[in-house]
């Protein structure tokens, strides 16, 4: 049972890693990150909707991306070129993905609930299995956890090691000290969003075409929230996104597993918002995101 809540633990951290991942990219650039819900949700939309209309998972998952991708963009510019408030422009394109999901579902499959079955992810980790213990965890999740690890640790050496890296914390910290030095600040503040547009809509393309192989309506279910408090407790580092993001993916294996032990099943739903609500109430108090988030060069 502990091998198996493991297992879990690591196939439902995939997603909220991959959206915490972005949402990293784009606070450091100076963008909050509240609109991680949309981009996930319209990720796991056009993944579905690309892998039905070409009958391949892999062409899901590219359309996903760029599902993601076309959110973040949207999300920059409201941000960026027209310098709107970015907790209003973050929660209302949460809210429009919602119903332009739905209304997408029903003008394509002409279902508001769900999509028909597609193409899914199937590559897994199964070359593993005969290794004892480790094997029963690892063999069975997919290749995007490879992805994930790889994004994690790619990302942790690109923002603190590199210049582009350097140029991004500054645009995040200071963006009229960057500006100042040459630093294209618009250029970098839109690279951070539309890596954070790409990663959480690969995240929404692992909800709906590896875990499952349909679109459900609103089938990121909070987890971009979730997302975002995991990029607020990681303190906007890629690698402690990793730790974090398998502690949020415990508890929603958790909620599972307790399923067939007699608790009110309402409760148990409520664990992974719950443990969201404490440890923001009383992990964030020393947490403070980059000095120039939500400013402009020019302010």
């Amino acid at each position: 049972m502990l091998l198996g809540i493991l297992s879990s633990s690591i196939s439902l951290s995939i997603p909220l890693v991959l959206a915490a991942l972005g949402g990293v990219f784009s606070v450091r650039g100076g963008i909050m990150a509240l609109g991680l819900e949309s981009m996930m949700l319209f990720g796991s939309f056009t993944a579905v909707l690309g892998s039905y209309l070409s009958g391949s998972a892999f062409i899901g998952v590219l359309s996903g991306i760029l599902g993601g991708l076309i959110i973040g963009m949207l999300h920059g510019l409201f941000c960026i070129r027209y310098k709107m408030n970015q907790v209003i422009s973050g929660i209302g394109l949460n809210l429009l993905a919602t119903a332009t999901t739905t209304l997408l579902m029903q003008i394509v499959w002409n279902n508001k609930g769900s999509s028909p079955s597609v193409s899914a992810v199937s590559i897994r980790l199964s070359f593993l299995k005969n290794v004892p213990v480790l094997g029963d965890i690892f063999s069975k999740q997919s290749i995007l956890f490879v992805i994930a690890l790889i994004v994690a640790i790619g990302g942790w050496f690109l923002l603190f090691k590199t210049h582009f890296g350097l140029c991004l914390r500054m645009v995040g910290e200071n963006p009229k000290a960057a500006s100042s030095v040459g630093i294209p600040v618009h250029k970098m503040k839109y690279i951070g969003v539309a890596i954070c547009g790409c990663l959480a809509g690969l995240g929404g393309a692992y909800l709906s075409i590896d875990s499952l192989d349909m679109f459900v309506r609103e089938m990121s279910a909070g987890r971009g929230y979730i997302a975002v408090a995991i990029a607020i407790l990681s303190r906007y580092n890629p690698v402690h996104v990793l730790l974090f993001g398998l502690l949020f993916g415990f508890c929603e294996a958790l909620q599972i597993y307790l399923q067939g032990y007699g608790v009110p099943s309402q409760l148990i739903q409520m664990i992974p918002y719950m443990v969201t609500l404490f440890v923001l109430m009383f992990g964030v108090q020393n947490i403070k995101p980059p000095a120039g988030v939500g400013k402009h060069e020019d302010d």
